[in-house]
């Protein structure tokens, strides 16, 4: 009777937790790697309507990214250092988001293709 009791309060704590754990998100976390002068992956694809994780990170350099069109504040890509942003396309279309920090020769063809679908 006492075997039985403990398994019937482990499986309530186990519903307990599954119940209190965050809900994982639908798309995970897409790394791009910012160097001179490309973004890696230098196309990606979004959903409308729908939160995507973007981790920015550099192996060379200093760089940027913002698209007021995609809701990208300006942000800040080091070497070493993740930054996160969190992008929620409003409307599909395809969108070229250029390197907004000015980081040498090839600054001005260093961009990331963002295609966002329904």
């Amino acid at each position: 009777m006492k075997s039985l009791y403990a398994l019937m309060c482990a499986f309530v704590a186990a519903g307990v937790l599954v119940l209190v754990a965050p809900k994982a998100s639908a798309h995970p976390a897409m790394d791009i790697v910012a160097s001179n002068w490309k973004f890696t992956p230098s196309t990606i694809a979004l959903h409308v309507g729908e939160a995507q994780q973007l981790r920015f990170t550099s192996s060379e350099g200093v760089h940027g990214v913002k698209s007021d069109e995609l809701g990208i504040s300006q942000t800040m890509i080091t070497p070493g250092k993740f930054s996160t942003i969190t992008v929620t396309p409003k409307k599909a279309g395809t969108y070229v988001v250029h390197c907004s920090i000015v980081c040498g020769a090839g600054h001005p063809n260093m961009t990331l293709t963002v295609k966002v679908v329904k």
